[in-house]
């Protein structure tokens, strides 16, 4: 019966949060109790790795809920001195087709705070600009989260690349790395990730705005969406060959920021020349109904702030980035395990946004018990995402620990794609896309995907003649639209957007982009692979 432990947390999510439709803060509890008992009773884990894996969950998702934290106090002062109204209006005035607003804030604007700073930060703020332009929010939360997916391959300045695959590369265990030259590997790998970008990611707008209309728009149908057609492919293309040139002559710590800096500007110009309206069936977005109170570039600029200030201090070529992390609170080997955790405070995203809000409630002219009012909202409305997350990273963590164990198995993922494997076979390029969503879905992180699968990726296209580079792309392509339906991402944007309680329902509307967006990176996979 041991094979069915590494099932219970796929299914159990699953089942409670989609199928079920249950809140998130009542589901996941119940889900990591039973992936705990499953780990214990079938998989024979010492419960004392449990218990470490368990207390390692809860710091890991301190970090997260503190990103989540700010992201809500930085917007409720923007509410509350009006700048939030004054952003929907000059947006608006840019643009009333909500397809353009669409896919200027959530897949250029939100690629660009993916490339500064990544961990649920892009979603974390677009989903509300999304809702103060008039988009509903439950189409706000799960557009910004499709939108989030190709830009995190280079995301956190080269983070899923640099850490996720080298690091998965460098050691298992006690064991030599099995790649001769790294350094070289990495480049390819960051070559063929931003290739399939260009082939498969380009065609995230076009999904954005076809999602939008038929589930959306007031007339709900996919041909109003797709009249844009060209218009959505022009944005694809506009990040993804810039941040594919920037892999090939740069490197993977700089594709998705310069991309995406280049593909706003484009479309940007192209839109203040052509100015599209909108369809007949889309939705208008916001519309100017009087001259805003407050300037839009003093309202924007708590943002502007947040973004010069993400670049600097993730920069490796600036002394910023090391003193930030010189102070890390470490917890190196809890329970004597082996299984630690760190994170350095003023480091994380969190942090900045908290400094960011206190500065624009000081230079908007908020009241102290104003600005008061702002964060406690947001330390209200936090509560169900603790409860959430405070069960969903232990039970991952939990997962991936796995593979201490009295059966003599390896981790749970790990077994679970080595049967896969043994199945698939020469037609591996197809699945591998899968295993890295998988990895998204259970971890809520790219990076994590990519340090859990990449050396079983990197075996198994030794073993079938395959380019391991190309096989390391699939893995990230695959990871990358995972983390559209990861529950960490799922509950840390419906918690931002005031819908705790409806994960389920946003897990459901992200799954098909999800699943196709993986075949099809799968199916181009095999082609460059045969050809």
């Amino acid at each position: 019966m041991s094979f069915l432990a590494p099932l219970i947390p796929i299914l159990a999510t699953f089942l409670f949060l989609v199928v079920f439709k249950m809140r998130a803060s009542a589901a996941m509890p119940i889900c990591f109790g039973l992936t705990a008992l499953g780990a214990a009773w079938l998989w024979r884990v010492p419960v004392k790795y449990i218990a470490a894996a368990t207390l390692e969950g809860w710091i890991i998702a301190a970090t997260i809920l503190w990103i989540v934290y700010g992201a809500m106090a930085l917007l409720n002062v923007l509410k509350v001195s009006g700048a939030m109204d004054a952003i929907r209006d000059r947006l608006g005035a840019a643009s009333p087709d909500p397809r353009a607003q669409l896919i200027v804030v959530a897949w250029l604007f939100g690629a660009f705070l993916e490339g500064a700073a990544g961990f649920g930060t892009p979603a974390a703020i677009c989903a509300p600009l999304l809702i103060a332009l008039g988009f509903a929010p439950m189409g706000a939360v799960a557009l910004a989260l499709i939108a989030n997916s190709f830009p995190v391959a280079f995301g956190a300045a080269g983070t899923p690349m640099i850490i996720g695959v080298q690091q998965g590369l460098s050691a298992s265990g006690a064991s030599p790395s099995p790649v001769a030259d790294l350094p070289r590997l990495l480049m390819e790998t960051a070559e063929r990730a931003a290739l399939l970008n260009v082939l498969v990611g380009s065609l995230v707008p076009l999904i954005l705005i076809a999602f939008h209309a038929r589930y959306f728009g007031e007339a709900r149908t996919w041909a109003h969406g797709l009249r844009s057609w060209k218009f959505a492919l022009l944005s694809g293309l506009a990040f993804t060959v810039p941040a594919y040139l920037v892999a090939v002559f740069l490197g993977p710590e700089f594709p998705t920021l310069f991309g995406s800096l280049a593909g706003l500007s484009m479309v940007l110009f192209y839109l203040s020349r052509t100015r599209p309206q909108p369809a007949g069936g889309a939705k208008p977005g916001a519309a100017i109904a009087a001259e805003a109170a407050m300037p839009f570039g003093r309202a924007i600029s708590p943002y502007i702030w947040l973004g010069g200030i993400l670049v600097l201090t993730r920069l490796h070529a600036l002394p910023l980035r090391r003193h930030l992390q010189e102070f890390q609170i470490a917890f190196p080997d809890i329970l004597e395990t082996g299984i630690g955790a760190s994170f350095s405070p003023l480091y994380l995203p969190g942090t900045i946004f908290i400094l960011v809000a206190l500065a624009t409630a000081r230079m908007q002219g908020l009241r102290a018990h104003a600005t008061a009012g702002a964060f406690g909202a947001a330390a209200i409305r936090l509560v169900p995402s603790v409860i959430a997350l405070g069960a969903a990273l232990p039970m991952v963590r939990v997962f991936i620990h796995s593979g201490e164990n009295a059966l003599g198995l390896g981790s749970m993922p790990i077994e679970l794609a080595s049967q896969a494997v043994d199945r698939v076979g020469n037609y591996w390029p197809l699945a591998s896309p899968f295993v890295g969503a998988l990895g998204s879905f259970l971890s809520g992180s790219t990076t994590f995907s990519n340090l859990m699968f990449s050396l079983l990726q990197y075996d198994v296209a030794v073993e079938t003649g395959i380019a391991p580079a190309l096989m390391l792309g699939l893995q990230t392509a695959g990871a990358c639209a995972g983390n559209m339906v990861s529950v960490l991402n799922v509950v840390a944007a419906a918690a931002v957007a005031g819908l705790s309680g409806k994960e389920g329902t946003i897990m459901r509307l992200t799954l098909a982009p999800m699943l196709g967006l993986c075949a099809l990176a799968g199916a181009v996979g095999l082609a460059l692979a045969r050809f």
